[in-house]
């Protein structure tokens, strides 16, 4: 018994001592587990917390889900994954919270109203959340803020940011930056950018990808911030485009893609093919140089009409792109190009269509839930993380 137990303590000892073997195995413990022994030492709670760690838990990872607003779906029906939290209340505010944004795992939420919120950066899988101090500027600034997004990465944006886009005065034209980064918990006013957008420019659409905040594409020329040089940049709209865009060059008056978003270190655009039938998509990719884009998937609906008759628009004539009344949610890339799918609104209905054996699947009836149209703004992907910020 005494030898066997000699045996064990050497063991536990070569596994305790040994941070390549005791990274493989923590790996695979689910997260309430790697929380608990963050507190066992110094040493374990600095490798459960280092950035190479964070990764490696994460790599590979799919999301299990989004929310609608408040309202959690899983992506699988057949496995429905566990909310990742019941209400926001992880800090007291008098006013409600809701959530403004998710960026790989973290969600930036504000006050859910006034009209000088609170921001807070909450991380759902280890509960955190941290206080994102007023920007810079005074009443003047705090008073024409046009929007705050998130930024963060595993390993190109570890600390995560916070940008703001804002006047200087009521109706002023020109837009400022500021950044907030969880490393110096200060805001940095980038004096040299400011630029001009249109009312319609959709920054509630916009999306973190490559190092780079990009605005949806609208009115103006498709715009990114970088944030390593922290300059503008422009990029170029797909091709071919559809018919309502081609005609411009440009998406017009408040119009925009069917679906701008990220997954999986892929920056996708959906909207309609070039003069094809209105349930006919092409699902782009950007080139990582951001030099332009390639169709990545073609995704044909067709089979969707006769399952939910509601698709069609009784109202409207055939030959309109509002004969299809449909919105595109998210559109999520899979460990494998089989294991891709796409999400898509009908009526109350939530489907999950896989891009590549299209096959589909109700996976969520918002009847009673959530009323009225979705918006970019309203649908904000989960995907667990080990991100500490405290």
């Amino acid at each position: 018994m005494a030898d066997y137990d000699n045996q064990s303590s050497q063991s536990a000892n070569l596994i305790g001592s040994n941070d390549d073997l005791l990274t493989e195995i923590l790996r695979w413990l689910p997260v309430i587990s790697i929380l608990r022994f963050k507190s066992v030492s110094k040493h374990w709670r600095s490798l459960l917390t280092h950035h190479l760690f964070t990764l490696l838990y994460n790599n590979g990872s799919i999301s299990p889900g989004f929310f609608v607003r408040d309202l959690y779906i899983p992506f699988d029906v057949n496995n429905k994954s566990t909310p990742p939290f019941s209400s926001l209340d992880f800090y007291p505010d008098a006013r409600g919270i809701k959530v403004v944004q998710s960026c790989n795992g973290l969600l930036l939420c504000c006050s859910n109203k006034g009209n000088h919120r609170q921001y807070y950066v909450f991380n759902p899988t280890t509960k955190q959340s941290a206080i994102i101090p007023p920007v810079s500027g005074g009443q003047d600034v705090l008073s024409n803020i046009r929007f705050m997004v998130l930024a963060y990465h595993e390993t190109e944006c570890p600390h995560f940011k916070v940008i703001c886009i804002h006047r200087i005065r009521p109706y002023d034209q020109r837009l400022y930056i500021q950044i907030y980064s969880s490393d110096t918990r200060k805001w940095k006013t980038i004096s040299n950018e400011s630029f001009w957008a249109s009312y319609y420019t959709p920054f509630s659409g916009g999306v973190y990808w490559n190092g780079a905040f990009h605005w949806a594409p609208s009115s103006i020329s498709p715009s990114y911030f970088k944030l390593d040089t922290e300059k503008l940049q422009h990029f170029p709209l797909p091709s071919p485009l559809p018919a309502r865009v081609e005609r411009f060059r440009c998406y017009t008056d408040g119009a925009r893609p069917l679906y701008f978003g990220e997954s999986r270190g892929h920056l996708h655009l959906v909207d309609t093919a070039h003069h094809e039938n209105h349930l006919h998509l092409n699902v782009y990719e950007m080139l990582s140089d951001h030099s332009g884009w390639f169709v990545k998937y073609l995704v044909e609906l067709d089979d969707l009409v006769t399952a939910y008759p509601k698709l069609i628009h009784i109202y409207q004539q055939p030959s309109r792109p509002q004969y299809y009344e449909y919105e595109v949610l998210d559109v999520v890339r899979g460990d494998k190009e089989e294991d891709t799918f796409m999400v898509v609104k009908i009526s109350k209905k939530v489907i999950r269509y896989d891009i590549l054996d299209k096959s589909f699947e109700q996976i969520h009836d918002l009847t009673d839930t959530v009323h009225g149209n979705i918006g970019p703004w309203d649908v904000h992907r989960y995907t667990k993380t080990l991100a500490s910020f405290q």
